[in-house]
């Protein structure tokens, strides 16, 4: 087309194996047993990460590498940060936090939203650690710090961005790339059809299908009331979420607390539920 040549060298295979068995992954027409060539001749180098858009993606299909690595450069800043300025007022702390570090623990987490406790952990870690500095929190509970500040676990905010973004993809602000599919009810609002899989499929299949945006995110949609699913602007929405987001305790997983639940607006709903029957 412009006679743009791409370069060979830096061409990188990712293979998804579905079955971990020994025996299958011997055979010559097992994904990781092919190789695959360029025009030119070079063998693309199989990978077992590798970084699409900043995003690291893994050939397990897990998220943990990405986390891993995602905590690290948090942690590198986060620390430079604490070192560069002596101010540990909530204004300025909180200031340099959102600004330089949380927008690094927040890139593309839509697509990335952890369900691995460990992995949750991880990511709430350099939040819980970061406020700590600030003066007169030192000695509270990071559960009563979160409430102290006015601010969200980090949890909490994946999980509302997940919500905005089906309500971007809703009110076409957003492309549609995971096909959500939806139905108006006339009491209950917009409501997200949950996609099917087959109820046979190997239990690494289910868990990705569990953890995936069409689903969970699907799931996080069906909770909200129809007065703020049928808003139509997105600052009203924003809003309105924010006012339902503020009903569910915010408790998320921190080693050495005890907890109700996962801290899921899923299971927080699913607690109101229990203790209502």
């Amino acid at each position: 087309m412009n006679n743009m040549e791409l370069h060979e060298d830096k061409f990188q295979l990712l293979s998804y194996p579905l079955n971990s068995s020994y025996l299958l992954r011997q055979l010559p027409f097992y994904p990781e047993n092919v190789e695959y060539k360029t025009p030119k001749g070079h063998i693309i180098e199989v990978m077992g990460t590798a970084k699409d858009l900043g995003v690291l993606v893994s050939s397990d299909r897990s998220w943990s590498p990405h986390i891993e690595q995602t905590v690290q450069g948090a942690r590198k800043m986060s620390s430079w940060v604490l070192s560069a300025f002596c101010d540990r007022s909530s204004l300025v702390m909180l200031t340099l936090y959102k600004s330089m570090v949380r927008s690094r623990l927040e890139y593309c987490c839509p697509v990335w939203n952890p369900v691995k406790i460990s992995d949750i952990q991880k990511l709430e870690n350099i939040q819980r650690c970061f406020v700590r500095k600030i003066n007169g929190l030192k000695d509270m509970s990071y559960w009563d710090r979160l409430k102290e500040l006015g601010i969200l676990s980090l949890q909490r905010r994946r999980e509302r961005y997940c919500i905005i973004q089906v309500w971007k993809i809703i009110n076409n602000h957003a492309p549609n790339d995971v096909e959500m599919q939806f139905k108006h009810h006339p009491r209950l609002g917009i409501k997200a059809l949950i996609p099917q899989i087959n109820t046979k499929a190997q239990f690494s299949v289910r868990s990705d299908y569990d953890s995936s945006f069409g689903v969970r995110a699907a799931q996080l949609w069906n909770i909200l009331p129809s007065e703020v699913s049928h808003l139509k602007s997105l600052d009203s929405f924003k809003i309105g979420l924010g006012k339902f987001l503020g009903q569910f305790p915010d408790t998320p997983p921190v080693p050495g607390y005890t907890a109700v639940n996962n801290n899921s607006l899923l299971s927080w709903k699913e607690t109101r539920m229990t203790q209502m029957s």
